[in-house]
């Protein structure tokens, strides 16, 4: 139920600005010691720069007037008072002239006569402009540049750890954009929930036109609960409902509003709905809301627990909304039950959304979705990929799409085909296959075997659904698998089928009891399996003769508090009652399993063979197998029993 991914962006503050991160006492230390070799590397710089190069030798202007008659010097450069003077061999001297008199009067004291003078090649530079006041200067300048780059450096990083302090109670919602196609969502882009979609249809309305709603004083829901289980696209249908009005689209964690101080949580609710309604119309999306959300009085924390403190600010915002606002507050839990009271009373989050589990009609459509960037083969049939698919959320399937890909493309192929599917639903339900894994030809009959009990009695059972594929090949932490699908969707069980099911899950114990006259640690997840159903049947569902319709046991979501049983809702009496019949249905349930083995022993054991030499045991195979030995199929019993009510 998930779109395919697109590029991410970096994330952005509350006001649509990238997001800064702002330096710890970690950092600043580390900064620290930064400027200080900064400091010391240009410090050696300037001193390299400033002294360490060989200066020219000297001359007197009495060395200076006898070379000028010799012939010696060829060349002189006069820069105010300083003489720089080339050698005939192009060696370089320096010197000095007087003050007040020129070169020519100079060297004429010393007795140079114009004519040797006048051999020489004389260059005159004023010493003016900004290069000349920049190299005086800058000897001084540098150092004082140099520590107020320091100071201003260390203030700086003060000025940070203060702001921190500042915005510690600030919001860190990340914003999208209405204008950001490339992470915009709309409803066509999420497959299957169509109730939800046309429960949210009317918010996308309101959030276009509230005026409608306004004139004939309608009150539209102000919050909107989005209740699933993990994967089935709630955060995606927020996303969508603000892709459709074109809105800001506020989103943040249920976690990111708890801290370790009380008040932080508190303080960030109260500003990210401030943003939110000088953005309206716009949509705050809080996940996973059950983080704050908790009922309250349970025992959890103190009365300034943070968690609390946080709950009643979002309580006091959304009881301050007024109709005009035009801010519609959207939250996801999977844990509908432990919400406080006071969240979900009319008012806050009066419009409750239930995602469930999709269907095939709608897996395959999600599939579709999934696949509309990647190239198939001709032979993908995602009919066939949805029924085999069944309690699949829409991020399983989005998985299961790309592990296909990915299987594809580690076998250099251009196109996914149905087998890479294939593989990629057993590899999201068990994990992927251990084919390097040694195991010996005892343990690969004692898997054989296993495996063919859970077939031939899930085969002849009336109300056990027909079996797909068969395996001994390791996967995940499996050593084996028997892929079981039903004929058609259902929502509620029989006691006949929970039944036949507690039976299919002991075929294996069973197989190996009656082969080996021994039993291995393989059927310990099964026997949970079957412990577990028969344990609901007597104590949720009221499916025992001996104790009647009552329901003993709560259901497994309503266990939060620490406890896996509930205390004190029947004796001790009534325990024990409830552990013979659980130990009752099962051993009935393992003398049915045994009783199938023994009627279909040819069958059983032509299914072991089969497993041995191949490893695997898709279904046109496995239905030839039983065909043979006289086994009916589910689906022809079916249609036989549809003819005779016809």
């Amino acid at each position: 139920m998930f779109p395919n991914p697109k590029n991410k962006k970096p994330k952005k503050g509350k006001r649509g600005r990238p997001k800064k991160k702002v330096a710890t006492g970690t950092q600043f230390l580390n900064n620290i010691v930064s400027t200080v070799l900064i400091f010391a590397v240009l410090l050696t710089l300037y001193s390299f720069l400033s002294g360490n190069f060989e200066d020219p030798e000297e001359m007197t202007l009495s060395e200076l007037a006898s070379g000028i008659t010799s012939g010696e010097i060829v060349a002189i450069t006069v820069e105010g008072e300083e003489l720089k003077i080339t050698l005939a061999d192009e060696s370089e001297r320096v010197s000095k002239k007087e003050t007040e008199s020129s070169l020519s009067e100079t060297l004429g004291n010393y007795g140079v006569t114009p004519e040797a003078l006048s051999s020489v090649a004389i260059e005159i530079k004023n010493p003016s402009g900004f290069g000349y006041w920049a190299l005086n200067l800058l000897p001084f300048l540098l150092p004082l540049f140099f520590i107020g780059f320091i100071i201003w450096f260390m203030m700086r990083q003060a000025k940070g750890a203060g702001m921190q302090a500042l915005s510690f109670g600030q919001s860190n919602a990340r914003v999208i954009d209405p204008n950001d196609k490339s992470q915009k969502v709309r409803f066509k882009d999420v497959a299957g929930v169509k109730e939800a979609k046309e429960e949210l249809t009317e918010i996308v309305d309101f959030l276009k036109n509230p005026k409608k709603f306004l004139d004939i004083g309608a009150r539209v829901p102000k919050g909107v609960l989005l209740m699933g289980a993990p994967g089935t696209g709630k955060t995606l249908l927020a996303r969508a409902v603000a892709g459709e009005a074109n809105v800001p689209f506020f989103i943040i964690s249920g976690s990111e509003f708890v801290e370790m101080f009380v008040g932080v949580g508190a303080s960030r609710v109260r500003d990210l709905f401030k943003l939110a309604k000088k953005a309206a119309p716009a949509i705050i999306f809080i996940d996973e809301i059950d983080a704050v959300g908790r009922a309250r009085g349970a025992g959890m924390g103190g009365g300034n627990d943070e968690r609390e403190q946080t709950l009643n600010q979002i309580l006091v915002e959304m009881d301050g909304f007024e109709p005009q606002e035009k801010v519609i507050v959207m939250a996801a839990t999977n844990r509908p039950d432990v919400l406080d009271p006071a969240l979900l009373r009319p008012g806050r989050f009066d419009r409750r959304v239930v995602l469930d589990l999709p269907d095939r009609a709608d897996r395959e459509e999600i599939l579709g979705i999934h696949a509309r960037r990647k190239p198939l083969a001709e032979d993908v049939d995602l009919k066939v990929v949805a029924e085999r698919t069944p309690g699949f959320s829409g991020a399983d399937l989005y998985s299961l799409m790309n592990e296909g890909a990915i299987l594809a493309a580690r076998e250099d192929r251009k196109h996914v085909s149905q087998f890479d599917l294939i593989r990629s639903i057993e590899k999201v339900m068990l994990g992927p296959e251990r084919k390097s894994r040694i195991i010996s030809k005892r343990e690969k009959n004692i898997t054989a075997y296993h495996e063919a009990g859970h077939a031939i009695v899930s085969s002849v059972l009336p109300f056990a659904d027909p079996v797909h594929k068969i395996s001994i090949i390791a996967l995940g932490h499996a050593g084996g698998y028997t892929l079981k699908l039903p004929i058609e969707e259902r929502k509620l069980q029989s006691r006949k089928e929970f039944l036949d099911e507690i039976a299919v899950s002991l075929g294996g114990y069973a197989a190996e009891l009656r082969v080996f006259d021994d039993i291995t640690t393989g059927p310990s997840h099964d026997l949970a399996v079957a412990t577990a159903l028969a344990r609901d049947m007597v104590g949720r569902y009221g499916m025992s003769e001996l104790i009647g319709p009552v329901a003993f046991e709560s259901a497994p979501a309503k266990r939060f508090l620490g406890t896996t049983k509930s205390e004190g809702e029947y004796s001790d009496e009534v325990a024990a009652t409830i552990d013979k019949e659980v130990t009752r249905i099962i051993t009935e349930a393992l003398a049915r399993a045994k009783e199938v083995i023994e009627d279909n022993t040819d069958a059983f054991e032509a299914i072991t063979k089969y497993l041995l030499e191949k490893e695997t045991i898709e279904r046109k195979e496995y239905e030839e197998i039983l065909r043979a030995h006289g086994i009916a199929l589910k689906d022809e019993k079916d249609k036989e029993e549809v003819k005779k009510e016809a």
